[in-house]
């Protein structure tokens, strides 16, 4: 900065001594612009100006100045003309690249980062820059090679640009040369998780499982304390195999004490149905750690066979050691064994006591309105509002299983928003309890509730009202603005058997923080919410589709199929939905213990497709 600072005054004595150095004034704005002065580099701009107005490093600085105040359209156009005029300048050239990043304009930016990195290629951040740029617009073989070059510096021949390297001739479907690249880097950083899952692919896409096991034995004989390396190793062998049991063995015998390696051979021992094996696997799981939850589920499993009454008893020791923020889950657990010991009422009992006292901090029922004798007439969809308005509402009552499905489109869809769930959801409409009331009375109209809406969606950030809104409640009386306003809209529904749904919420509650104080409360809520929907569907009240996910479960792949059926187009599955849940028709587990309840939702599981018994 003192160098910066000693050239300014030097330039300064320039033009005072001869205000018509116009290179002094050049050179002043520059070093302006490197400080981030951006008024003082626009004043001796406009002083440089009237020495030589046509001057083209005037356009490079005042499109310089744009760009740092933000305006890339009158940024793009100054330095646009300063490069024609000073091709092969790389400050112009690395200016106008920005311009046109900021303007989204990749393939533009990229051509003049290339240019500047021809006339200057030791400006070493530029390389990655340009390959990410290749990558962003879908070209692999452009980031390769523009990656390639980056390697020839010596500054950049690093780990990291190596393992880049490799990634990306998998990516464009050279695994050999992928190959080439990682395997140095599989023995001098065995501890970086993507040096190990990279040469893997490698060796699986070309057929070499041995090779990868010989140098992943190779790499463990050196360092037989990496969890990761262990895990690598176990990925080649297919799951249960005699293969895997050896791995797992010698993983064991390097990590006596490792929870994951203790673990697996538990799982490897329940899949080869050694129960007495698994068992004592457990126990030796809870020595190491007494509440690691995998030994304890292990340890009740095996006294449910043996004395279901030990196995609640064992329980209730592990809530009453456990922290206070622990108990939520065991108590929950401690219904599911009640459940699999044969004891459904002790299982009600037990989950509603956990309702009862979460309720004080959570919120009622979400209201629900009578309906009308008639419905405002469906709205004309405009051609070209239907092209680019595609808004989609998810909800799903209590017990639906509504969450798995947001699991899988969170990750498919750029436009799913779950922030409705979050500590900063909109402030709209659909966020408020009151809307109903509302809308009957007049306070507030159909095009101010769709307006509030579209007015949230940069907070959100999308653009325009393409979304997968996932709401937080849903009621028929929404129609009021929706039939009008949005008919281009349409709304996704979670379905399973009402009667399902009810036992699920009773054990597991909902995402959305909801009090249960009442059984015949949430019953009759839950039949009016789904009488709803079927009227929805009989009498075609807006676009809808019934996603019905009772044979799904907890199946990652089969929820994406279900969707991608759906949306016509393929969804890549979740790495999971959640923790499993009871499964379809568990219900009938129930008919004693909630016959009356399921009594009132018999009549609207019927009306939804779902046999009366």
């Amino acid at each position: 900065m003192r160098q910066f600072d000693d050239a300014g005054q030097a330039l300064q004595r320039t033009t005072g001594l001869n205000p018509n150095a116009l290179d002094a004034y050049l050179m002043q704005a520059h070093l302006a612009l490197g400080r981030s002065d951006l008024d003082e580099a626009q004043r001796l701009s406009q002083l440089a100006s009237k020495v030589e107005p046509d001057h083209p490093e005037l356009l490079a600085i005042d499109g310089m100045v744009a760009l740092h105040r933000g305006d890339a359209d009158q940024a793009l156009k100054l330095l646009a003309a300063a490069v024609q005029a000073l091709p092969a300048d790389p400050r112009v050239l690395y200016a106008l690249g920005f311009a046109y990043l900021r303007k989204d304009i990749l393939a533009f930016a990229e051509q003049a980062f290339r240019r500047v990195l021809e006339l200057n290629p030791a400006l070493t951040s530029l390389h990655g820059l340009v390959v990410q740029l290749a990558l962003r617009q879908g070209n692999t073989a452009a980031a390769l090679e523009a990656l390639q070059q980056a390697l020839r510096l010596p500054e950049l021949d690093t780990p990291g640009m190596h393992r880049l390297g490799g990634e990306l001739a998998l990516r464009d479907g050279q695994p050999l040369q992928a190959r080439e690249q990682l395997l140095p880097l599989l023995h001098s950083l065995p501890g970086d998780r993507q040096v190990l899952q990279l040469p893997l692919m490698c060796w699986q896409r070309l057929g070499r499982e041995d090779e990868a096991r010989a140098e992943f034995d190779g790499v463990l004989a050196a360092h037989p304390q990496l969890h990761d390396v262990w895990l690598a190793r176990l990925a080649l062998e297919t799951v249960g195999s005699p293969g895997s049991v050896d791995v797992v063995e010698r993983w064991l015998a390097a990590m006596p004490e490792h929870l994951p390696a203790l673990e697996a051979r538990l799982r490897l021992h329940d899949m080869a149905g050694e129960a007495a094996q698994a068992e004592a696997l457990a126990q030796r799981i809870v020595a190491v750690q007494p509440d690691r939850i995998s030994g304890q589920v292990r340890l009740v499993d095996a006294l449910l066979t043996r004395d279901p009454a030990a196995a609640i008893a064992h329980v209730d020791a592990l809530i009453a050691a456990a922290p206070e923020a622990a108990r939520f889950d065991l108590r929950t657990w401690k219904g599911e064994v009640f459940d699999r010991a044969g004891q459904p009422d002790e299982a009600v009992r037990t989950w509603l006591a956990l309702h009862a006292d979460q309720a004080p901090q959570r919120l009622p029922l979400p209201p629900q309105a009578k309906a009308p004798p008639s419905w405002p007439p469906l709205g004309e969809v405009d051609a070209g509002e239907g092209a680019t308005s595609a808004p989609i509402f998810l909800w799903g009552a209590p017990g639906s299983g509504v969450e798995r499905v947001a699991a899988t489109l969170s990750g498919a869809s750029p436009v799913f928003r779950s922030d409705r769930f979050g500590a900063t959801p909109p402030d709209d409409a659909f966020q408020n309890y009151h809307t109903l009331q509302d809308l009957a009375s007049g306070t507030l109209t159909p095009e101010r509730l769709l307006q509030r809406w579209r007015e949230q969606m940069p907070a959100r950030g999308l653009d325009g009202d393409t979304i997968i809104d996932w709401l937080l409640w849903w009621d028929n009386a929404l129609l009021w603005a929706l039939r009008p306003q949005l008919p281009q809209g349409r709304l996704l529904v979670v379905l399973r058997d009402p009667r399902d749904m009810l036992l699920d919420w009773i054990a597991y509650g909902v995402a959305a923080p909801l009090a249960v104080t009442s059984l015949s409360e949430i019953t009759e809520w839950l039949a009016r919410g789904l009488t709803q929907i079927a009227n929805l569907q009989d009498e075609d009240l807006y676009p809808l589709a019934l996603i019905r996910i009772d044979e799904v479960g907890n199946d990652p792949q089969a929820m994406a199929e279900l969707l991608s059926r759906l949306f016509g187009r393929a969804l890549p599955p979740a790495q999971h939905l959640g923790p499993p849940r009871l499964p379809a028709g568990h219900w009938h587990q129930y008919q004693q213990a909630l016959a009356a309840l399921f009594a009132k939702l018999t009549p609207v599981a019927v009306r939804l497709g779902y046999p009366e018994a």
